[in-house]
């Protein structure tokens, strides 16, 4: 194994188990520091792109958003770095190819990436200084900033609530997904952390001071309480040293009590209403959330961890999932949703229909239970499950995780086993898992998992979320109201004491920091960069006037194939309909297959087919660019042929006429297309703002951005009345974007 040697040899570290992960081609080794306890993992490969993850378990008390604050705070500067912003100073001297901090319900952490080792070794030291060493006790004002603060400006004006933890709840708080979500863990896990919500909830963060902010600091940021991971080609040994030498001895070991408290199964399950807030103008019918929620085991189960995720996908995210459907087909909700969360000690799994009625909870409760009950006696579709395992052995075998590194994900998934006392290596050494349950699908071990921890379960919460018109309204006049007793009982003394404090803060946030300081963030220099770009091999050649480029790489056996159709000969007002197109082509029935059988047949057969619509701008011309209908589909080499003649079927023999079909698919897109501008209102924003002087930022408005979602929610809410006409659109725009097919 690599540098194992070097690794026993360190005097500071005591070598705990070592293998090698073959799925990984990795060689895995878990460290414990000796004086500090602080615990280590290590994944040694050929990977240049280098990860550093520090975490601690943060388990809350409370729903004042400490954990959260924090996050926000220690990257506010440090003893060795006290620049206030070291973020936005050092993006500007650094190649990383992943800098943030997360914070989840039981823990939170620090990862950073980069290919450039000297840009690794800064921003490992950064973020080492930041947070073990923050200028949160030096500075209280970062507190105020990050978490709350009142606000006063002058005597004869209103006393306000500001800062960015609190603010940016109160968005999350403003979306009923997120309600529900964090209702369905208090409601579960009464007694443990999860009952808490870890970000903060707007009505309690007000209730956190400064000196418990500073305690929960110097509780759970210790290395004694500590994750360490590093990933990647580089000499772990030396980078444990630096470790050593620079942080962790210069703390003693110290007890933290963090340990995440196993809940107590109930005895019977439990249900609640609660109400998220709508507008005057926004209707109350089919406005309502009906969710039941189930615990799974635990997050040291490995067999559970990967079955329950495949039977996600088989009950509910394949088009025509059985338990979808029939919820879909009863006329319960305009969107199933729902799935298994883990990341938690004790995962759930739930089902979700959006858009129903209050009064139809009986009904989904029947159907729900009943449609999984003729499953677990009646048999799964083999041929489904098969196509969801093979879907997710796909996934984890190609390690494709888009922008974020894929050592990174394999970091945060090593802590759904080891920030539970479990082996980090737990979840990545998947391929055991995998023959497993491929054997186990004809002894009936996933009618078995249904039986036990989604029927015959009293484990168990039914929650429903009801609309409440003004409900925010209220709530921001009930805080006026409280805000403006508490300014009345303030003295003169107290109200210019709030005064000067304001004021101080926004001196202290405009005040650049010195030259001195900005010095200190470490930066890159140019003979630290290697002058020569990656080179980029292709060949291109065509057929039949179609253009096509090969790229040439190493790519574990399996095959990308891409394939471009231009959007030119779509009418402006139509680029719509080329957006929902996307959405249909794949999801309906075709001359061969209905919906349900197309997905699993592709997914028996390959990684996955994705449809997107994209533009490309033309970098020498900023008023040109190409608009695309894309088709992207990942097969292993010997079944490239697979890729063309499913392709093939989608694009020619669809069927687009099913008039029920496309109003679920419609419905179905309509909400998640709400869910994503609500969950980032602010790149939505900026899409539509650049949309009015750029058109390339036009073209994605159209067919992805608020104006296509107002697309979809005219096209949705009349539907009956505009059915043909819709069909009629996608048929001429399928022909216009695919030229020589019929549709």
């Amino acid at each position: 194994m690599r540098d194992l040697e070097k690794l026993k040899s360190l005097k500071a570290y005591e070598v705990k188990e070592e293998r090698k992960v073959k799925e990984l081609d990795s060689d895995g080794v878990i460290l414990e520091h000796k004086k500090t306890g602080a615990r280590i993992f290590l994944l040694s490969n050929d990977d240049d792109n280098k990860v550093f993850c520090i975490g601690f378990r943060t388990p809350p008390a409370d729903s004042t958003g400490v954990p959260h604050i924090l996050e926000h705070s220690v990257l506010c500067g440090s003893r060795k770095f006290p620049v206030k912003d070291p973020f936005v100073e050092l993006v500007k001297g650094s190649l990383n190819t992943f800098l943030n901090a997360m914070t989840y319900p039981d823990k939170t952490v620090y990862p950073v990436a980069s290919c450039n080792e000297k840009d690794f070794q800064n921003l490992m030291d950064v973020y080492m200084d930041a947070v073990l060493n923050p200028n949160i006790y030096n500075e209280e004002k970062i507190f105020m900033q990050e978490g709350w603060h009142y606000e006063l400006e002058a005597e004869d004006q209103p006393l306000n609530l500001n800062g960015v933890v609190y603010n940016e709840m109160k968005g999350v708080f403003s979306s009923p997904e997120s309600v529900l979500d964090r209702y369905i863990q208090k409601l579960l896990y009464p007694d443990s952390c999860y009952t808490h919500e870890s970000g903060g909830d707007p009505q309690y963060i007000p209730d956190l001071t400064y000196e418990d902010f500073l305690n929960f600091h110097s509780t759970y940021y210790h290395p004694s309480n500590s994750y360490i991971y590093l990933y990647g080609n580089m000499d772990m040994a030396e980078k444990l040293e630096w470790l050593d030498r620079e942080y962790l001895s210069s703390y003693e070991k110290k007890e933290v009590n963090s340990k995440i408290v196993m809940q107590k199964a109930f005895d019977e399950p439990v249900e609640e209403e609660i109400f998220y807030s709508i507008t005057e103008e926004e209707p109350e019918d089919h406005a309502t959330y009906l969710s039941v929620n189930t615990v799974v085991g635990t997050d040291l189960e490995p067999k559970l961890y990967l079955a329950f995720q495949i039977l996600e996908y088989t009950l509910i995210d394949a088009p025509g999932a059985p338990l979808k459907q029939a919820l879909l087909d009863a006329g319960i909700g305009q969107d199933i949703m729902g799935g298994y969360e883990s990341g938690i000690l004790q995962p759930y799994f739930s089902v979700i229909a959006k858009n129903a009625e209050k009064d139809q909870k009986g009904e989904f409760l029947a159907v729900l239970k009943g449609t999984l009950r003729k499953l677990a006696d009646q048999g799964l579709n083999r041929k489904s499950i098969l196509a969801g395992i093979n879907y997710y052995e796909f996934r984890y075998r190609e390690a494709d995780y888009g922008s974020a590194p894929k050592g990174l994900m394999y970091g945060l998934q090593s802590l759904d086993s080891w920030l539970y006392d479990g082996d980090p290596m737990m979840h990545l050494e998947y391929q055991e898992t995998f023959d497993f349950l491929k054997k186990a699908v004809e002894e009936g071990y996933f009618e078995s998992l249904i039986t036990e921890y989604l029927l015959d379960n009293p484990f168990e919460a039914v929650i429903i979320v009801s609309p409440e018109k003004n409900m925010t309204a209220k709530k921001e006049e009930a805080l006026a109201k409280k805000l403006a007793d508490y300014k009345a009982s303030l003295s003169g003394e107290e109200l210019q004491r709030l005064i000067r404090e304001t004021r101080e803060l926004k001196e202290y946030q405009d005040m650049p920091s010195s030259k001195e300081e900005l010095e200190k963030i470490p930066m890159l220099k140019r003979s630290d960069i290697r002058k020569e770009a990656e080179k980029l091999v292709w060949e291109e050649t065509s057929a039949d006037g179609i253009k096509i480029i090969r790229h040439k790489m190493f790519t574990s056996g399996i095959g990308y194939l891409k394939v471009l159709f231009g959007t030119d000969r779509v009418p402006t007002e139509d680029l719509p309909y080329v957006g929902l197109l996307k959405s249909v082509l794949g999801y309906v029935d075709t001359e061969n297959y209905s919906y349900s059988e197309l997905t699993s047949e592709i997914h028996l057969n390959s990684g996955g087919v994705n449809l997107s619509v994209t533009s490309y701008p033309n970098l020498v011309k900023p008023d040109d660019f190409t608009g695309v209908f894309a088709a992207d589909i990942r097969v292993l080499y010997e079944k490239l042929d697979f890729g063309f003649s499913i392709l093939s079927e989608i694009f020619m023999k669809s069927i687009l006429d099913n008039e029920k079909r496309l109003g679920e698919i419609l419905n179905e897109t309509r909400s998640r297309g709400r869910m994503k501008i609500e969950s980032a209102g602010h790149s939505a924003a900026v899409s539509r703002a650049t949309s009015y002087f750029s058109p390339t930022s036009a073209f994605n408005e159209m067919t992805g951005g608020i104006t296509y979602y107002h697309f979809l929610e005219d096209a949705a809410k009349n539907f009956d009345e505009k059915k043909g006409e819709i069909i009629s659109k996608l048929k001429d725009v399928c022909r216009s974007c695919l030229p020589g097919i019929t549709c």
